[in-house]
């Protein structure tokens, strides 16, 4: 959260928040074992909270619980870190329909945090958009090419919901078949209308997929093959400060280079594992490439923007 924070030179007027659980497939019996009907595996069920690019959360959860599960505790102590330091600032939690859920968009109403979620789709939902359904079908038959319409309405559940929410409906008709999508959120209409909120707000979630994906392919966040799962979620914690550590190296080292937006399974196999000859010295470290490797002068020049930035750091 520090680095997170201090990557920041002035506080942001609003930032986003994904949250995200996944998949961990389990091939042997670690403790927390449990079937995952959804994966069809034996797996871990990690919560992983992104701002961008930044890691703020990697918590291992065996996989018998809600997608949700601990996910206010976790929103709640990382608004706390952020509004310590930017008081001001809006903040925005994205997620699939995995978090609405009462209680995470009720603590949100309480405290200041706004929110755009996934709803899982329902009968008395599908019948709030037959007509735009059959508006987009008939469309999409007479041009050939899929069609969507979006309405914007005030819903609640029988029991679950607390008070009525806004919800947005994309009404799809696409490769011959309905394909209607459902959001919840407390984002007025005078900041987001429907369909900037569907395309713009909420569909710019699917980058957390491949942060996700760097964690786990890239930097084998995935490895969690010890016997218990406190040793277990300290190897997630080991993959993921991996991943903050390179995220800094790109930020701070590797800016106007040809890695500035490169992976972390990039920068780990082009960069990172090399040969080099290291001779230690007592003034310095020196590594001698040889003259042929092709990312000696982005490691030249990272490694300089670093000692420097180390430099600026320094108290003095």
């Amino acid at each position: 959260m520090t680095l997170f924070l201090e990557a920041q030179q002035r506080p942001p007027r609003q930032i986003i928040l994904d949250l995200d659980a996944t998949d961990d497939p389990l091939h042997g019996h670690q403790e927390g074992r449990f079937f995952h009907g959804y994966y069809d595996c034996y797996c871990y069920l990690p919560l992983y909270v992104f701002c961008g690019r930044h890691l703020l959360l990697a918590k291992l959860r065996p996989s018998d619980i809600d997608a949700s599960a601990g996910s206010v505790e976790a929103i709640e102590r990382i608004v706390r870190q952020i509004r310590a330091r930017w008081p001001h600032v809006r903040i925005l939690l994205r997620a699939d329909s995995g978090f609405a859920r009462e209680t995470l968009m009720a603590w949100c109403e309480q405290n200041r945090v706004d929110y755009v979620f996934g709803l899982a789709r329902n009968a008395r939902l599908a019948a709030m958009i037959e007509q735009e359904l059959a508006a987009a079908r008939a469309m999409a038959e007479k041009t050939g090419r899929p069609a969507r319409r979006f309405k914007d309405f005030q819903w609640s559940t029988h029991h679950s919901w607390s008070r009525r929410r806004r919800v947005i409906a994309k009404a799809e008709w696409t490769q011959g078949e309905a394909n209607p999508r459902f959001l919840v959120t407390s984002l007025k209409r005078a900041e987001a209308g429907a369909r900037q909120l569907y395309e713009d707000i909420y569909c710019a979630r699917g980058d957390m997929e491949n942060r996700i994906k760097e964690c786990q392919l890239d930097l084998y966040a995935d490895r969690t093959s010890t016997a218990t799962m406190r040793a277990n979620q300290l190897r997630l914690w080991f993959a993921s400060m991996a991943y903050v550590l390179i995220c800094a190296l790109r930020r701070i080292g590797l800016a106007e280079t040809t890695f500035a937006d490169a992976t972390c399974g990039t920068i780990r196999l082009k960069l990172l594992k090399i040969g080099a000859l290291v001779r230690v010295s007592v003034r310095r470290i020196r590594f001698a490439m040889a003259s042929a490797c092709p990312a000696a002068e982005e490691w030249g020049r990272a490694a300089r923007r670093l000692a420097d930035a180390a430099k600026n750091r320094a108290p003095t």
